[in-house]
């Protein structure tokens, strides 16, 4: 039996990826998630994790929905967005290991247009957005052969995990 891979994530980061959808709706909000894998951390031990790959969020990269044409259900970024990012990241320490966005007035579940624009290995944070009121928070992995998403456990850390 697979054990579902977790998600660290502190109260704050967590709320402030739900006050991005909130002030964003009725369009959906999106941005990058910094941080590293539990394995990455300095001087740590892979051993004393569990069997479930766990990773850790740092920090957010909220970054602007580039989407003119339907952004109540749809949102898109640049490459330009994504190599500053990536490059925020890198002068943390960090890298992008996963992306945030809203369902404004729909379920935190990953759409078809998400799943035919993610990549695996990442972490996809969705937050269900109901009457600009932030309501579930959900996680999701693309699997390998990228026919569906796969659930991962957000754990509310309120401070971060060495």
């Amino acid at each position: 039996m697979a054990v579902e891979p977790t998600l660290w994530i502190s109260g704050q980061l967590a709320e402030k990826i739900r006050a991005h959808g909130a002030e964003t709706y009725p369009h959906e909000c999106c941005g990058a998630l910094l941080g590293r894998d539990a394995g990455e951390v300095a001087g740590s031990d892979p051993t004393k994790y569990p069997v479930a790959p766990e990773r850790e969020i740092l920090a957010l990269y909220p970054l602007v929905n580039r989407r003119d044409d339907s952004p109540r259900n749809r949102f898109s970024v640049t490459s330009e967005d994504v190599m500053a990012a990536e490059k925020a990241a890198r002068e943390s320490g960090m890298d992008v290991v996963g992306w945030y966005h809203s369902h404004p007035d729909h379920p935190a579940r990953p759409s078809q247009f998400d799943r035919d624009h993610a990549w695996p290995w990442y972490s996809y944070i969705i937050v269900s957005v109901q009457n600009g009121a932030p309501q579930e928070m959900t996680s999701w992995r693309l699997n390998d052969d990228r026919q569906e998403f796969s659930p991962e456990g957000i754990e509310i850390r309120h401070r971060a995990a060495v």
